[in-house]
């Protein structure tokens, strides 16, 4: 307590997600909608990570492939896969995800920072924490790092 008013703890709301095995997280601030398996248009020479593009009401977004992007083994078998559309830097994108999982509230005490073994190994700023809940672990990644600046340009061309 402080001055006899209990400090406020800040609350970060991160929805769930898997790819394969492994849980992750997004902060929902990025997130505009989560959307069932649809006709993907796939797009000529673009990155192997970059599905193609689906029209969503009229727009136009850009799909990506979150298990091709972070090197994790592709599977036909994907029965809950979801499209999590949500802005990245300038562009609104949808990530394929293995399963939406749920909106998850969590106080700054619920979420550690990177380890610095992990932090050596992974490119820089791309796990904003890792998330405890009772046996659960949930690496939060920050979107604005997803993507590189190499691979920004290639999705501003792809817009055009």
């Amino acid at each position: 307590m402080r001055d006899g008013i209990m400090a406020k703890k800040e609350v970060r709301q991160i929805l769930a997600f898997n790819l394969m095995k492994e849980e992750f997280g997004l902060d929902i601030s990025y997130i505009y909608e989560v959307l069932r398996p649809q006709e993907i248009h796939p797009l000529p020479q673009a990155p192997d990570f970059i599905e193609g593009v689906i029209n969503l009401r009229g727009h136009i977004i850009t799909v990506i492939d979150l298990r091709k992007k972070f090197n994790i083994k592709p599977t036909e078998d994907r029965p809950k896969m979801r499209i999590i559309v949500c802005k990245v830097k300038n562009f609104v994108v949808g990530l394929i995800v293995d399963s939406a999982n749920e909106v998850i509230n969590l106080s700054t005490e619920d979420i550690e920072p990177t380890p610095g073994v992990i932090s050596m190994q992974v490119k820089e700023n791309l796990i904003s924490g890792i998330a405890r809940i009772r046996e659960r672990v949930i690496v939060i990644l920050n979107l604005e790092q997803v993507l590189t600046k190499e691979e920004i340009t290639k999705l501003s061309k792809i817009k055009k």
